[in-house]
């Protein structure tokens, strides 16, 4: 992974990095972009419309007020302003439709690229710590490519306003006075005009200026903002967690909870934000309204003084005053869009660095044989393996052999290496060192998601979803009832089945619906092996898949699932070595080596063996 870059962000950056992130929404939700550039366009220049007809209706009103040039003026400005505002109004309608889906394609942006990642830079803390930073910084203040779209929005409207407040401006300077004005003749000079250009550009941008060096507080202050935000985030919604529920009321830990959230100070008047805000921050933002209060003066006295001097009418002056105000307001806005995006390019590294995590695993080709005798062959050949973020090895030097066909059981105390064994078998890793071989070919060589249809698992923290009961034995939104219904017997959940309201259309959980069906633990495992056996692979792996069970509804499930297995290889992880008697085969973990290998009865007859020593502390609980 990319090491975080602290450099402070330039502008040819900013430039990259948000056109890289417009190119995302782009194709991600293009729509958006269309609508919002419609009515951006549309309500940008509508005022100018009316600033026009105003001031036409007003100079004949303050002159020869000719009826026959009156109405057709106002009646144009009804029939426009009617029509623009009904128009404003379905476009404003269309883009709001497209927005309201922004969250979930932007969301969709992340999710597609963690379920395209390797599963080893996905299960990286670091993976986790950048998606974390990123949604911190969209909560904080939308910075990242939730920007974007502000960005464009704000964009296209400035951009509109600043070609229609020229069109409307450029007779200011063409409207000469006349020549009997005595000393007011002077404003037809070329240098008054270059004046007021430079005055409005040196306004223009210095109002900008001021409130971008204030923005810069903002993301100087998103570190303790975004640790505020994981503060609220995670006390302030503590109660409404309902598998905390009970330890909550117990163990009184909400006042735990409010010590946290009072010791944290990010959204007080005490916070680093609300102490620039007070300070320096206040004094930009003071002098930004300031240095554009001072060119509205000075744009009423230059209009005023050409009005007073007879170069056009009074209601011309309300063209020129609202058009070069909107001018400056206009090349204001995307002058501090621009420096608003250089203030983004910080929080855009962090969202890139996500999304620019490679995908380091070979990607094979070979087809893995669909043999229907099942002959299947795994072996590890002198197989290590250490996490990328850890200097220690979870396993070392494991060597093992099994068919399929075959009962193994794989046992050891907690962090042995049982689940990382399981993990480099599914190809969830790659080893650090040695190989593992399907029928004698290394598995890196077989194309990945083909590998992985070899195999049914049932993790130790296994997740059902709020879908349909038989969606989630299926992992699809169609199945085969009877199939289904077949799996969940097999794996002891016929009763419950019958009394689910809408059988296997019954939602689990109440999530999306108010009929949905809450399950035990011991429910919830049973659907689980359901749909491990509905997969019907040759592998099938289970991961402490009864842990939820007491001991006899334990020995009913493996009785009956040892059953049903048929000519496929069951592979048990489990702390509860009274499963294990089902077994060929029993593997013995410890520290991350095999330390035994033989059938239960041989191993717990070892009386110097782990296995013996784990089967006697266990046993009482089993007679």
């Amino acid at each position: 992974m990319k090491k975080k870059s602290s450099k402070q962000p330039t502008f040819r950056e900013g430039i990259a990095l948000n056109k890289r992130a417009f190119d995302l929404w782009r194709q991600a939700h293009p729509m958006l972009f269309v609508s919002s550039a419609f009515y951006k366009i549309v309500s940008s220049l509508t005022p100018y419309v009316g600033i026009y007809l105003s001031a036409q209706i007003i100079n004949e009103l303050a002159g020869s007020r000719n009826p026959q040039v009156l109405k057709p003026l106002v009646l144009i400005t009804l029939i426009s302003t009617v029509f623009l505002s009904l128009l404003i109004g379905v476009l404003d309608r269309w883009k709001n439709c497209q927005y309201y889906e922004h969250h979930y394609k932007r969301q969709k942006i992340y999710m597609d690229k963690m379920l395209d990642m390797d599963f080893c830079s996905l299960d990286d803390q670091k993976t986790h710590d950048l998606r974390s930073q990123i949604r911190q910084n969209e909560q904080w203040n939308g910075w990242g490519i939730e920007r974007i779209l502000y960005y464009f929005d704000s964009g296209v409207g400035a951009l509109f306003s600043i070609a229609g407040a020229i069109a409307l401006t450029v007779s200011l300077f063409t409207n000469q006075v006349p020549s009997d004005a005595g000393k007011l003749v002077v404003l037809n000079h070329p240098l008054f005009a270059a004046l007021l250009v430079l005055l409005l550009l040196f306004f223009t941008l210095a109002s900008p200026v001021f409130s971008n060096m204030a923005n810069q507080y903002w993301a100087r202050s998103a570190e303790d903002s975004k640790l505020g935000n994981r503060f609220f985030g995670f006390f302030g919604f503590l109660a409404m967690a309902q598998h905390r529920a009970t330890d909550i009321r117990m163990y009184r830990q909400e006042i735990i909870c409010r010590h946290y959230l009072k010791k944290n100070k990010s959204f007080t008047p005490d916070s680093k934000i609300a102490q620039y805000a007070k300070g320096p921050m206040g004094v930009l933002n003071a002098l930004s309204g300031l240095v554009s209060t001072v060119f509205t003066g000075l744009v009423y006295i230059f209009v005023c003084l050409k009005a007073w001097g007879g170069a056009f009418g009074v209601g011309s002056v309300t063209q020129y005053i609202g058009a070069i105000t909107a001018l400056s307001q206009g090349v204001a806005n995307f002058m501090s869009i621009l420096g608003d995006m250089k203030n983004n390019t910080t929080f855009l590294r962090t969202t890139f660095e996500f999304l620019d995590i490679p995908n380091d695993m070979y990607q094979g080709s070979l087809t893995t044989e669909k043999r229907s005798d099942r002959k299947y062959l795994i072996e590890f050949q002198d197989v290590s393996f250490k996490y990328p973020s850890s200097d220690t090895y979870a396993l070392q030097h494991v060597s093992l052999k099994f068919h399929v066909g075959e009962r193994l059981a794989v046992v050891g105390m907690n962090g042995s290496g049982k689940t990382t064994f399981i993990k480099l078998l599914c190809r969830l890793y790659d080893p650090t060192e040695g190989v593992i071989l399907l029928n004698g070919i290394d598995i890196r060589k077989y194309d990945y998601d083909d590998y992985l249809s070899i195999f049914s698992v049932v993790f130790q923290d296994f997740k059902l979803l709020s879908f349909t009961l038989g969606q989630n034995v299926a992992a699809n939104v169609d199945y085969d009832d009877n199939r289904v219904a077949s799996c969940l017997e097999k794996a002891g959940f016929s009763d419950r089945l019958k009394s689910m309201p809408e059988g296997l259309e019954t939602v689990l959980y109440r999530d999306f619906s108010d009929k949905g069906v809450s399950i035990s633990g011991g429910e919830a495992q049973k659907i689980a092996l359901a749909r491990a056996l509905y997969k019907n692979a040759p592998f099938m792996i289970l991961d402490e898949p009864t842990a939820a069970l007491d001991p006899i509804a334990e020995y009913e499930v493996y009785t009956k699932f040892n059953e049903i297995v048929g000519d496929k290889t069951a592979i048990y992880i489990s702390h509860r070595l009274a499963s294990c008697r089902f077994c060929d085969h029993i593997v013995v973990f410890h520290e991350g080596n095999i330390v035994q290998e033989g059938s239960h009865k041989e191993l717990v007859e070892d009386e110097k063996g782990l296995y013996h020593e784990l089967w006697h502390a266990q046993a009482q609980y089993y007679q």
